[in-house]
């Protein structure tokens, strides 16, 4: 018996010839590439040098390459790789003052550089953390981790890289510690959901009588669920008298199968959420000792008095507007939409000064609340806002969203723009105009005036009738202003039929 055989499809003559001529245009576009890198490497050496004592550094898992200065083939020392453990950083701190290096710049894409960044500042060195996508590859160069530290140094001897932001050492640890704590309350909202989920399943409907299940009657309810309870006559007791339910509705919605694997969901879930806030409240307690530590100097006026927000399960247990005022120098809760949590992280981010950016333009570029402008040929492609995760920046759009029933100037500015532009333009919008106010109460200690909806609106018309005017002089028109007391009247011309406004 003979084994079976394919047989392959002949191409057409269309597909070879296509291939024919794919083929062809692979080592011309090769050939092309080769002829351009040497006058785009040219075009780089040429520089002048502006940091002649700089090094290169690509950041690794494992190793990290180290570039002090142009190699030669006779004199390939100005390049090593050195191990990323302790040891490892410690030679890399002693291979950079052997050859007098002052200025460094890193390449990393993760947290690798953490260990390394920490250990030169310390030591002494100017260290730039950059961006990737500022230290590409020119096109068709081979890409290895020796090429790359050898390109980082060249960009960065000629003066080609900039910094990414980092705060002072003091502001990195409050950040550390919100961005733990932003982590640990999103794990919270995750057993929330088991929970409600446990509850589902059971066939209890708490979550459709009561807005929040972690509430006190919601928490007083699960807890006898946990104990015991199965009378939802006797469940129904546990209402808090703020509670908008009656006792019957909630009655009527615990009545259900408490089966034991569901139980058994709800009472793990119910634990994990208990403990992941008391990790939430540590976290609170190392904040108010972190704001502590940045409290300003100078003498301050007593804080004005302010209703303290609805406490939930998460909130802060120490006062933050306060602990913020001492160290910013005024209060940030008083601009309009922003709470007390939003200050904090835009604090945490940013720092409590705004010197390290020069205008407010480079400040909202840096938070992606801007146009990026995309023009070529004199036509504009695309004026997206950048893409990136900016904390700050998600703190603001927050507080935006909030403003959409505000009775002040910058809850009328969000429907203006939010029927002009839609909903998220106008939230990226409205979040712009908080980023400047925000950077200029840091920078020139000024207090926010909060201005009423009447007066902005007011300002808003005044300012559409300029421009009426302005539109009619170019058209030889004139606008006439009509009384309030004025009724217009309609005239019929009989032999036209036609009916005027007077």
């Amino acid at each position: 018996m003979t084994a079976p055989t394919t047989r392959r499809k002949p191409a057409s003559p269309s597909a070879a010839g296509g291939r024919q001529a794919q083929d062809h245009r692979k080592p011309w576009a090769k050939l092309k590439s080769e002829a351009r890198r040497p006058s785009e490497s040219a075009r780089v050496e040429a520089l002048p040098v502006q940091h002649p004592h700089a090094a290169g550094i690509d950041i690794g898992s494992r190793s990290h390459w180290v570039c002090v200065g142009f190699t030669t083939d006779a004199d390939p020392g100005s390049i090593r790789e050195f191990p990323a453990h302790t040891d490892g950083l410690k030679a890399i701190a002693a291979f950079l003052r052997e050859h007098r290096v002052d200025t460094v710049a890193l390449e990393s894409t993760g947290i690798y550089w953490v260990p390394l960044y920490e250990l030169l500042q310390a030591e002494g060195f100017e260290v730039l953390l950059v961006d990737p996508s500022y230290t590409h590859q020119l096109r068709g160069r081979p890409k290895t981790d020796r090429r790359d530290c050898q390109w980082i140094h060249r960009l960065h001897s000629v003066g080609l890289l900039a910094a990414a932001f980092r705060p002072d050492e003091e502001t990195c640890q409050l950040r550390a510690y919100l961005r733990q704590r932003a982590n640990l309350v999103r794990q919270a909202s995750r057993h929330v959901q088991h929970m409600q989920k446990a509850l589902e399943q059971m066939n209890l409907k708490l979550t459709e009588v009561l807005s929040d299940v972690t509430g006190l009657t919601g928490r007083a309810i699960i807890r006898a669920i946990l104990r015991g309870t199965r009378a939802p006559e006797k469940l129904a007791k546990h209402r808090d008298k703020g509670c908008k339910a009656s006792e019957t509705e909630i009655a009527q919605a615990l009545t259900g199968s408490y089966r034991e694997e569901h139980l058994f969901e709800l009472k793990l879930a119910y634990e994990a959420w208990q403990f992941t806030l008391r990790q939430v409240a540590e976290v609170h307690g190392q904040v108010a000792l972190q704001l502590g530590r940045m409290r300003c100097d100078r003498a301050l006026p007593p804080l004005k008095p302010k209703p303290r927000p609805k406490r939930r399960a998460s909130s802060p247990g120490f006062d933050v507007r306060a602990g913020l005022y001492y160290v910013v120098g005024l209060d940030l809760t008083e601009i309009e939409g922003v709470s007390e949590l939003t200050a904090l992280t835009v604090v945490s981010e940013i720092g409590p000064g705004v010197s390290r950016f020069a205008t407010v333009k480079k400040f909202c570029s840096w938070l992606g609340l801007c146009p990026n402008w995309k023009k070529t040929g004199g036509r504009v492609r695309s004026s997206r806002t950048r893409r990136g995760v900016n904390r700050a920046a998600q703190a603001l759009r927050v507080a935006a969203q909030g403003l959409h029933h505000s009775k002040g100037a910058l809850g009328g500015f969000l429907r203006r723009m939010k029927g002009r532009l839609g909903a998220q333009a106008a939230l990226t919008a409205t979040a712009h105009k908080l980023a400047r106010i925000v950077y200029l109460a840091l920078k020139h200690g000024m207090t926010y005036v909060r201005q009423g909806q009447e007066e902005y609106e007011a300002q808003m018309k005044e300012k559409q009738v300029r421009a009426l005017r302005r539109k009619a002089r170019q058209l030889g028109l004139e606008v006439v202003e009509k009384t309030p007391g004025s009724v217009p009247t309609a005239t019929a011309s009989p032999e036209q039929g036609q009916t005027s406004e007077e």
